[in-house]
Parts: structure tokens; C-alpha cells; sequence
């Protein structure tokens, strides 16, 4: 039985019953949907809407279905939603009692409350493996506190870096990713049951009650926006979509530092795939899929975006189109950020080779101009100094390291014995002890801050 039919003299035809089913993915929400109307129930009861007795009638009938359905007795199928398979099966285990829970409620403001709970859940699940990847991230930072690598700029060698500040860069995207979805948690976090299907109810019902019994923080001020609101589902989208960003960069770090060019990490073999053709090919498939699935997750959100642009106040069905994304996108967030804290927990790092690569291309060049500014050339007389000093180099096919002082004093006499420890490259990275430089100091200090940062989140 449709819960809307009695206006109608014919029934749906089997195509656009097809076209406008949900159960298929909204039986997701089925411990929402209880949930919610078991709050419901009891505040109708409390109110004296309904007799304490059908209220603890409808309550147990709820529950008893719950129970069913997570034990496999009940499997969630044949109607048109996941709330008129509840409300059907409700009526049919306690009778026209069952038809009483809908009262002063409609299934505009039952739909977008059942979505706000299961958000504003989602999002602690989200975080939580956000927080598995941080882990894993700083467990690498604080293993090479005082390894080097080449930091780039422009994909091209910049200056050296401490490998730990490396990691701690990623895990400051993600602290900021999970700050982001406990603010999508706040924003899902407000109540609209009590909007009715936009006007409200004439029932004297207490909205904070229910509230209350379903731990949101506030309830929603305007009944039309109440029903019609998705913007914490965009926040939601949003929020996963610059966690897909931010993995993708790592994976497309991760994809050029296991290249034979690179040679910085090595992927374990059980995080490693091969070729069919190619008997030497060892592939980085794991970051090659997340960084693919990070354009699925930015399709839902514009999806979203463009399902809620133009509808006019207050519920259109349109908003149906708001779940299929959001579950996509969760179950791809979920599985892309687990399996990269998984496999970055078996990645092998050449140090040799990360310090081998961060000492060539003149990249401690900085360093030689401040050299020079510290002693009193003006930094851009010092910077065009250090340029002919890199030509020079380039011309004769040498690095700044087989320069003796006396070459270095042809260029300015201002060079002294000691520029031969500036221009090495462990030397560089540890010169930059400034807060969030790249030295091992301040490497440990930025670990220290993260790990501190993580405990409030």
C-alpha cells in the first residue's frame, strides 16, 4: 500500500512506479527512519496527541522491526521507500495503531530528518578514517626526521627539504579535511521534523523533545527552508571532494616518486600490480584508482549542485537526488582513504637516493644569495651573482661543490671559506629551522603540533 494513494482512482503504471522508487537505495536509512519515529512516537505520546499506550505500542513495533532486519529475518524490499516499508510493516505487526505514527508529521520533514542523521553520522565515520591516514602519514614523518629530499616547485628541483616535512604537509591537509566534516556535522546537525510538508502542523507538538531524544543541537527556524534544505549535503560533498583532492595529490606524488626516474619509494609488492605483456612492470594500480575516483566524487557534488540550483520553495522531487551521491561518495572516500593508509604503511623509502637527488641541480642556489645578503649585498645584487655562478657551473658541466673558494671569489669577494658547508644540501635543510621550515627541528615541531591538533578533532 502507497502511503499517498486514496486520492487516486487508478494505480501507478509499472514504468513510473519503477522511475520513482528509492527503496533500491534509501533502504540505507532504514535505522534512520526508526530511529527518527521511534523519537516521534514518544513525543506524540508525551504530548497527549496520542495515548501513552499507542505511543509504547507504536515504539515496540518499531523496535521489533529493527531487531528483524539487523538479524537478516527481515529483508527490506517491495514498496515504494524505505518509510512506507517501515510504516507498512508497522501497521501490519500492530494494526490501525501503525497508521496513528505518521500523525502531525509529513513525509517531507520525515525524509530530511532521517538524511541529517545519517550525514551527520557519516561524517564521524569519514573522519575517523581520516584519521587512520594521519596516522599512517605521521608515522613516516617521525622515521625521517633527518632524511633529505628535493622539495619541487613546478615539478622541478627547489630547494632540500627535510622527507619528514614532506609527510607533515599531507597530514595538514587532512587536519584541515577533518575540521571541515565536523563543521558538516554541525551544519547537518539541526532538526526539521515538526516542518510538516512546508507549513508546520497544527498538532501541539514539542519540537525540542524530539530534539532531544535524537541529539541534534537545535531545530531548523523556518518550516519551507526546513524541508527543502540539502546545503549540508553539498557541505558534505564538498568536504569529501577536497579530501579526493588532496589524496590525489598525494597519489600523484606517490606515482612519480616509484618511477625508475624518481626512485624515491617503493610500493610493496601487495599493494603492487603487474603487467599482462610486460614481465618487469611493477604498477602503482592503488594510486592510479584513487587518483581516478577523485573526478567520480566531483561529479556528485556538482550533480547536487545542479539538482538543487533552480527549485522553487519548498519540496520537489528533485531532492530525491540527493542520496544516490552522497552513498557513492562515501563508500569511494571510505575505501580510497583506507586502502592508501593501509599501503602507506608497506612503502618503502630510498633515502640514499632522496639525499643523492637533493644535493644535484644547484638547489641549495638560494642558499649562496643569502649567503651573500647576510654579509650585505643587497639580495638582488646577490641573486644575480648566484645566477652567473649557476651558469658558470652548467657551462663547465660541474655543481656548486667542485667550486674551490677561490673560483667562488672570482664571482665576489665577499665569499669566504665557510660558503663551502652552505652549498651542501643536508646543510641547507637544516639552516631553515624557522616554525614550519624545513629543518629536523622544526619537522619534530610541526609533528608535535599536528599530533596535538589531531587530539581535539
Amino acid at each position: 500500500m502507497k502511503l499517498w494513494e486514496g486520492r487516486f482512482d487508478q494505480p501507478t503504471a509499472p514504468d513510473a512506479d519503477a522511475f520513482n522508487e528509492s527503496l533500491s537505495f534509501d533502504k540505507a536509512l532504514y535505522r534512520c527512519d526508526i530511529t527518527a519515529s521511534i523519537a516521534h512516537a514518544t513525543m506524540l505520546g508525551a504530548c497527549g496527541i496520542l495515548s501513552k499506550e499507542e505511543s509504547d505500542k507504536i515504539v515496540a513495533g518499531l523496535k521489533s522491526i529493527l531487531s528483524d532486519i539487523e538479524e537478516k529475518k527481515l529483508a527490506i524490499e517491495g514498496y515504494e521507500d524505505i518509510h512506507s516499508f517501515v510504516e507498512n510493516h508497522l501497521v501490519k505487526r500492530i494494526g490501525d495503531t501503525g497508521k496513528k505514527l505518521h500523525t502531525a508529521r509529513s513525509r517531507n520533514d520525515q525524509v530530511a530528518t532521517d538524511f541529517r542523521l545519517y550525514v551527520r553520522e557519516s561524517a564521524l565515520r569519514v573522519k575517523e578514517t581520516v584519521r587512520s591516514l594521519i596516522k599512517a602519514l605521521l608515522a613516516l614523518s617521525e622515521a625521517h626526521y633527518d632524511d633529505i629530499m628535493p622539495g619541487y616547485t613546478h615539478l622541478r628541483k627547489a630547494q632540500p627539504i627535510s622527507v619528514s616535512q614532506f609527510f607533515n604537509a599531507y597530514a595538514e591537509m587532512f587536519l584541515r579535511d577533518m575540521d571541515r566534516l565536523n563543521h558538516t556535522y554541525r551544519s547537518a546537525n539541526v532538526m526539521p521534523l515538526g516542518s510538516g510538508a512546508l507549513a508546520g502542523t497544527s498538532y501541539p507538538i514539542d519540537r525540542n523533545l524530539t530534539k532531544e531524544l535524537l541529539g541534534f543541537d537545535s531545530v531548523t527556524n523556518c518550516s519551507l527552508d526546513g524541508v527543502s534544505d540539502r546545503d549540508f549535503v553539498a557541505e558534505y560533498l564538498f568536504s569529501c571532494s577536497l579530501i579526493m583532492a588532496h589524496l590525489s595529490r598525494l597519489a600523484e606524488d606517490t606515482i612519480l616518486y616509484t618511477t625508475e626516474e624518481f626512485g624515491f619509494f617503493e610500493i610493496s609488492d601487495a599493494y603492487s600490480t603487474g603487467s599482462s605483456i610486460m614481465p618487469q612492470k611493477k604498477n602503482p594500480d592503488i594510486p592510479e584508482l584513487v587518483r581516478g575516483k577523485t573526478g567520480r566524487v566531483y561529479g556528485h557534488l556538482m550533480g547536487l549542485l545542479t539538482a538543487i540550483k533552480g527549485i522553487p520553495l519548498a519540496y520537489n522531487k528533485d531532492l530525491q537526488e540527493d542520496k544516490e551521491c552522497l552513498f557513492d561518495a562515501e563508500e569511494t572516500v571510505l575505501k580510497c582513504v583506507g586502502i592508501y593508509a593501509e599501503m602507506l604503511g608497506h612503502v618503502t623509502l630510498k633515502t640514499e637516493r632522496m639525499e643523492e637527488a637533493a644535493g644535484s641541480e644547484f638547489t641549495t642556489a638560494t642558499d649562496i644569495a643569502d649567503y651573500l645578503a647576510k654579509k650585505g649585498l643587497p639580495f638582488r645584487t646577490a641573486h644575480a651573482v648566484t645566477g652567473k655562478i649557476v651558469r658558470h657551473c652548467i657551462e663547465k658541466g660541474i655543481t656548486f661543490s667542485d667550486l674551490s673558494v677561490e673560483a667562488y671569489k672570482e664571482f665576489s669577494p665577499i665569499f669566504e671559506e665557510d660558503i663551502l658547508s652552505v652549498v651542501d644540501a643536508r646543510n641547507s635543510a637544516a639552516s631553515r629551522t624557522c616554525a614550519g621550515g624545513s629543518s629536523p627541528s622544526s619537522a619534530r615541531q610541526s609533528l608535535a603540533s599536528i599530533l596535538e591538533r589531531l587530539k581535539s578533532l
